[in-house]
């Protein structure tokens, strides 16, 4: 048997139906468009017709709503490199959203402000976090968009915030906001003496439909590092954050004051308690053993200090203090009574790994230590017909984790809490590009998502499972 034929019989799950019921399914998918892959699960077989940018299962359809290089509601251009997102119900059918925008210092081709920054003139040059001494300009920040979903169309796209460097992912909070992340740590006077202020840090941007930009103020008590993405506790205002880094460690923010980060408060790592600087990679040749999947371990939570860390040391200083190491903590989403985080090149073969951290009834506070946390890796399946190299993800409205994969012909798959996958979507149009920024308007009707270059943000919409 052939390879492809092996593996078509195993992604589709069909062995017992023999090869007269898989050539039906075929004849019967062809029928309706060319059949690019099949998914496992909820939606059936994935069908691609000539010019879409997606293959999507039947019924369900992709809207581009935004693209690189749009002419915004403030006169700027739509920014490229689209990368997380939050979602927030706003009025009627309408909600904002506040995408992020991955760009490096001197990125003036995917810039707001045109070829050759003519465009620059339209803003105040002191809500620029960092000019870069005006050649090394900082491009990275967050564009605001009202999504009209009655109507699938954005009425007010502008920019709320530039000057930061690789504003890969983020995350809300309850209190209408969206958390982006810094995901280089560069310093003062690098870039050849070019950058005025140092990097890698968190900003907050508020939901509004009002068109201005953020005053860029990072919070500076939450760490200085590779920052990706942060959840946050419904109830009692705790930030839990990913680090991108092949040697990570995974953070929680008890801030002083709620819905206030900048009020300052405690920066913490998570420590096993029977496993302490516990390696959770499982890659071939490591020390200290296979980290296993589905055990709950209980946990606890360290302090950090000299948390702005001049030297990117934390998360070396932290594992010295018994913290459990990760590889490229990425994507991290709360659910309803835990949440889940994905190490991109974690496992055996560095396919990829999600966690699922469940807090204590007491977190955050003095007790809770007598009903602790737990850490457990909740999939990693070194087959990369489930899936491979996780990224950005999000929790469906039905309780499924869905995450994007970091590759060329890169899908969107769902994973059950019995730990099955299935296919959502594939990117033929951009194979070369990376899906980001998953996450589901608050009706549960719509799928936002972006193809991170050429920089697209599509609205995916269907029979979604209720």
């Amino acid at each position: 048997m052939s390879n492809s034929r092996r593996d078509f019989i195993k992604t589709t799950g069909l062995v017992g139906l023999g090869f007269l019921g898989l050539n039906q399914l075929a004849a019967n998918a062809s029928a309706l468009g060319f059949v690019e892959s099949v998914s496992d699960g909820r939606y059936g077989p994935l069908l691609y017709n000539q010019g879409d940018i997606l293959s999507l299962p039947k019924g369900f359809s992709a809207k581009v709503i935004s693209r690189k290089g749009d002419v915004m509601s403030d006169g700027l251009l739509t920014p490229g490199a689209h990368d997380g997102m939050g979602v927030f119900k706003w009025k009627n059918d309408k909600m904002i959203i506040i995408r992020n925008h991955e760009l490096l210092p001197g990125a003036i081709a995917s810039g707001p402000f045109g070829k050759n920054n003519e465009l620059l003139s339209k803003i105040d040059k002191n809500n620029i976090y960092d000019f870069g001494k005006g050649d090394s300009m900082c491009y990275g920040g967050t564009t605001t968009m009202v999504y009209n979903e009655k109507v699938q169309k954005i009425e007010t796209e502008y920019l709320s915030l530039i000057g930061t460097v690789r504003n890969c992912a983020g995350g809300i909070t309850p209190w209408k906001s969206w958390i982006t992340c810094e995901e280089f740590s560069f310093v003062k006077g690098g870039e050849n003496r070019l950058l005025e202020q140092d990097h890698g840090y968190n900003f907050e941007i508020f939901a509004t439909d009002k068109i201005g930009l953020t005053q860029p103020m990072p919070i500076k008590p939450m760490g200085r590092f590779v920052h990706e993405a942060v959840a946050v506790h419904p109830k009692k205002g705790i930030v839990y954050q990913t680090e991108d880094a092949g040697d990570s460690l995974f953070y929680r923010y008890l801030p002083n004051k709620n819905k206030d980060l900048h009020k300052g408060g405690k920066l913490q790592c998570l420590v096993i308690n029977e496993w302490a600087s516990a390696d959770t990679r499982n890659w071939p040749n490591l020390q200290g053993g296979k980290f296993p999947e589905k055990k709950a371990f209980d946990v606890r939570w360290v302090d950090l200090d000299n948390v702005e860390a001049p030297d990117n040391d934390l998360r070396l200083r932290g594992f010295k203090q018994g913290a459990a190491r990760f590889s490229r903590g990425e994507g991290i989403w709360y659910g309803k009574k835990e949440l889940f985080f994905a190490c991109t090149d974690g496992g055996v073969n560095k396919g990829g790994q999600i966690f699922k951290y469940t807090p204590s009834k007491y977190e955050g506070r003095s007790r809770e230590s007598e009903f602790p946390a737990q850490l457990e890796l909740y999939i990693e399946p070194n087959d990369t017909t489930m899936f491979q190299n996780c990224d950005n993800l999000t929790i469906a409205p039905w309780g499924d984790v869905i995450i994007c994969e970091d590759k060329s012909d890169a899908r969107i798959v769902g994973i059950t809490p019995e730990g099955k996958t299935y296919v959502i979507a594939k990117n033929i149009g951009y194979r070369q590009s990376e899906f980001a920024g998953p996450v589901f308007s608050p009706s549960g009707r719509t799928l936002f998502i972006n193809i991170q270059s050429p920089g697209l943000t599509l609205a995916i919409t269907g029979p979604w499972t209720s």
